[in-house]
């Protein structure tokens, strides 16, 4: 036997976990440790739990000609200013949606609103920037420019306001749950940042643009799709 740090949450020696909590990053709740999304917030936990279900990848795994345009535009787009469209997406009252099912099952829910979200975004050449914990970020004309980075990104979210609807439809007939999602879209400027090994980019300054979507996003209504002025413009007639 051996002396582990007061910290440590698994043995240094032979990997034994030492404490059965872990806490939730975006919310602090205590979960059991094989849990892979907060039982209160429904934000994913870090690392895998004991179902054998990994943390979806960030941006979700791109179509194969987005992914080789990424490999070629490496390098050249690093630092470059691009006008682009945020889009987010969120389920209404995860936190409570999320107690009313166990774990295993709200997992199981949620991997498929993610699927359905990163095939939605890739469909129009969007990119998933982030997840959120109950929805996601994406950015539509960075790295890869498109100038008609806003009717891309408003045809995503009118095709998966679409897809989620019947989703939703699903969930009413079982295990019946009220699954409602809100979608928010801004335009504005970027800088592109890094592109990593795995196609993963950073942005800077994206907060004002990213904020402005969020903020459209918290004011839809279930079921809605919010846009700012600036994107409503860009869109116009069509």
């Amino acid at each position: 036997a051996r002396r582990n740090d007061k910290d440590a949450r698994f043995c240094a020696r032979c990997g034994t976990p030492l404490v059965d909590a872990v806490q939730c990053a975006s919310c602090g709740a205590p979960n059991r440790a094989e849990q892979s999304f907060c039982g209160q917030c429904g934000s994913q936990l870090s690392g895998q739990g004991a179902s054998g279900h990994s943390t979806p990848p960030v941006g979700g795994l791109p179509p194969a000609h987005i992914a080789a345009q990424l490999r070629a535009a490496r390098g050249t787009v690093e630092g470059e200013r691009k006008q682009v469209t945020v889009l987010f997406v969120d389920v209404k009252g995860s936190m409570d949606l999320s107690e009313a099912l166990d774990t295993e099952q709200w997992w199981m829910i949620m991997d498929r609103f993610f699927e359905l979200l990163c095939d939605g975004v890739h469909r129009f050449e969007g990119r998933v920037q982030r997840f959120t914990g109950d929805g996601i970020m994406a950015v539509f004309g960075a790295p890869l420019a498109y100038e008609d980075h806003a009717r891309r990104a408003a045809h995503a979210a009118l095709h998966l306001n679409g897809e989620l609807a019947r989703y939703a439809d699903e969930l009413a007939r079982e295990p019946g749950l009220q699954f409602s999602v809100r979608t928010g879209i801004n335009s504005g400027e970027v800088v592109v940042g890094t592109i990593g090994d795995d196609l993963s980019v950073e942005y800077t300054a994206i907060g004002h643009s990213a904020g402005l979507a969020q903020r459209m996003e918290s004011l839809a209504e279930p079921g809605k799709i919010f846009i700012s002025e600036h994107t409503a413009k860009l869109i116009a007639g069509y």
